[in-house]
C-alpha cells in the first residue's frame, strides 16, 4: 500500500498527535533508528497538521460520548481533523475509521 500512495502522488495528510504516538511506539518497540528512518524519509512526505484547541476538544468530547475503552483520545482527534481536511479517502489501519464511515485506501 506503501508503494501505490508513494507512485500516486498522493497527499499525505496527518496530526502531530499522530506523529507523536508513532514516535513513541518506534521508540519503545524498534528503536532510535527507526525513529530517525522515520523522521528523516517519511515525514518529509506528509504534511502534519498541528491540532488546534478546538478540534482537541472536539476529539475529547467525542471520545467520552463514545465511552469505549478501545478508543483512543489520538483516534478522535483524527477523526475530527479528517472531517476538518475532508479527504477522498484515509490510509489506516484501524476498523475504527470505517466505522466512522471514511473511505479507507485498501
Amino acid at each position: 500500500m506503501w508503494k501505490e500512495v508513494i507512485e500516486n502522488e498522493f497527499r499525505l495528510v496527518t496530526s502531530n498527535y499522530v506523529i507523536v504516538e508513532t514516535v513513541a511506539l518506534l521508540q519503545s518497540r524498534i528503536g532510535m533508528e527507526a525513529v530517525r528512518v522515520f523522521h528523516e524519509d517519511i515525514l518529509p512526505l506528509v504534511h502534519i497538521h498541528f491540532v488546534t484547541p478546538k478540534i482537541h476538544s472536539s476529539g475529547v468530547s467525542a471520545l467520552l460520548t463514545a465511552s469505549r475503552r478501545k478508543l483512543s483520545l489520538v483516534d478522535c482527534v483524527s477523526f475530527e481533523l479528517i472531517r476538518d481536511v475532508k479527504p477522498d479517502a484515509v490510509f489506516a489501519f484501524d476498523s475504527h475509521f470505517a466505522d466512522q464511515g471514511f473511505t479507507i485506501l485498501a
